[in-house]
């Protein structure tokens, strides 16, 4: 066999624990010296556009992220795609952005808005909210590197987009997700927190799901299934559990 088909192949088997759209854990253990990154709460954010179809959605978005924007988009409760980036501290840091994009004409129009409402609600009230959001995209398909509402998500776009609608600037990948917030046990799950597994050998990180409470969780299987409720009693994921991560109070 040729040498380039060894590369191929190497390349191919070092590639099949990214099935759920991230790079392999080899994160080390959390300990009180060596502490894990917080996730960051969003202040305010821009949102742009009112899409009917998602695939126009899409297409700005992407067009927003070459020019350096985290852009992202989402299925509004109006049924409309809306599109929203950005992280910042005030309205004014916000409104002086948008109207830079503006006269740049890279926006039409643009609404300043704070991703979760006020946060001053309780803790519990949060993790009940990003329950509700999740169970909101339940039956939607998966899709590898998804974070469609309509096309579909893969499993960390989207415990990601479910995160940030709440007001959690929630990174994209598992192996982000997994190295930030806190490591909990099993036994202290709590609704809201994100659960993670092992699916594709070994003790690597390959797909996260949002515990839902009573031992379920909610996640993004694999291609050609939808947006599902599952157990964390199931054969296939209690053997295949790795740990979980908490970012709320």
């Amino acid at each position: 066999m040729q040498y380039f088909q060894w590369v191929v192949i190497a390349l191919t088997l070092w590639l099949l624990p990214m099935a759920c759209g991230h790079q392999p854990d080899v994160s080390p253990a959390p300990t009180p010296d060596r502490p894990h990154k917080q996730v960051v709460t969003l202040e305010y954010s821009i949102q742009v556009g009112a899409f009917s179809k998602t695939g126009n959605a899409s297409r700005f978005a992407e067009s927003l992220k070459r020019r350096g924007l985290d852009a992202y988009y989402f299925a509004d409760k109006d049924g409309l795609f809306k599109v929203r980036f950005g992280n910042f501290d005030s309205k004014d840091q916000a409104r002086q952005k948008g109207k830079k994009l503006v006269a740049r004409g890279i926006v039409e129009d643009y609404y300043i808005v704070r991703p979760g409402g006020n946060r001053r609600y309780s803790g519990s009230t949060l993790r009940r909210n990003i329950v509700r959001t999740a169970e909101e995209y339940i039956g939607l398909p998966y899709r590898w590197g998804g974070a469609s509402p309509e096309s579909g998500f893969d499993c960390s776009g989207l415990t990601m987009t479910v995160y940030r609608l709440n007001g959690l600037n929630l990174p994209r990948s598992s192996t982000q997700q997994y190295q930030t917030g806190t490591p909990i046990s099993r036994r202290h799950l709590q609704r809201g927190d994100l659960v993670f597994f092992a699916t594709a050998g070994g003790k690597r990180v390959s797909h996260v799901g949002i515990y839902a409470g009573d031992g379920k969780f909610i996640h993004a299987p694999k291609s050609g299934r939808k947006i599902e409720s599952e157990s964390l009693s199931n054969s296939y994921f209690s053997r295949r559990y790795v740990g979980a991560r908490t970012y709320l109070e």
